[in-house]
């Protein structure tokens, strides 16, 4: 199975830069969207040209904001929007499907804001979501893929010195929260097959970061390690445009 996580900072507007062309090009099997800004009935219409594929979408309270879809040519036996927890599910931010080997879990993490002044929700997040994906784990393996709002490492962060504990996205407490999930059993596969490569997903829209590179790779797809023989590459495809992260594929056997 060919996956495809996808960042695409508003559905009807990567609509509008040849979405379309992009899927087709890189045909994935399971489609996985964050940050729609849609909800479920405007999803639809604006891929009512996209065939092939059952539509799972998850939309925020407050209208024009965060969202997810999962896009899947064959129909999972199940699928969970939210983490079954109130204070975390009012966004959109988690679809779970299932399929016979594994779940596929689409999730948007909560960015901890201008200032940090969401990091406490956030450290609250991390810890809900990863009871939710331990509990997935009991029943089946996971693969976890999305925009998980923290660059990990050094190695994926164009200017690590000048961000670290200053800028939402690269403090201790959320590398702590990855590090966390991974101390679990989840294998960051990108990083693991390539260790020593810099290659980023996302870049700011200010100052040309994107043609200078100046970026940051956190958008990610794990698995547990139940999985890791089943994995046969992972690319970051930085050509694909369209929005300000790039998609990230998953090839698996």
């Amino acid at each position: 199975m060919r996956l495809i996580s996808w960042n695409v900072n508003g559905i009807r507007a990567v609509m509008k830069k040849d979405f379309l062309h992009s899927v087709e090009q890189m045909q994935p099997d399971v489609l996985c969207l964050q940050e729609t800004k849609a909800q479920d009935d405007q999803v639809r219409e604006a891929v009512a040209e996209l065939a092939g594929y059952h539509l799972y979408s998850s939309s925020a309270v407050k209208k024009g904001y965060s969202g997810t879809a999962i896009f899947s040519r064959a129909e999972p036996l199940s699928v969970q929007y939210g983490i079954g927890d109130e204070e975390h599910d009012q966004e959109g931010r988690v679809i779970a499907a299932e399929f016979d080997s594994w779940f596929i879990v689409t999730v948007y993490t909560p960015n901890s804001g201008d200032g940090l002044k969401r990091l406490a929700y956030r450290q609250r997040w991390d810890a809900r979501f990863a009871n939710f994906i331990l509990a997935l784990e009991k029943r089946k393996p996971v693969i976890i893929c999305g925009d998980l709002n923290v660059a990990h490492r050094p190695i994926d962060i164009a200017r690590p010195e000048a961000n670290y504990n200053k800028s939402a996205g690269y403090t201790q407490a959320e590398i702590d929260g990855l590090d966390r999930l991974l101390a679990a059993g989840y294998i960051d596969t990108f990083r693991n097959l390539h260790p020593d490569i810099v290659k980023y997903s996302w870049w700011s829209m200010r100052g040309g970061a994107r043609a200078r590179n100046v970026g940051w790779r956190i958008d990610y797809f794990l698995t547990s390690r139940a999985l890791q023989d089943r994995i046969e590459g992972v690319e970051i495809l930085n050509d694909v445009h369209g929005a300000d992260h790039c998609p990230v594929v998953l090839q698996m056997r």
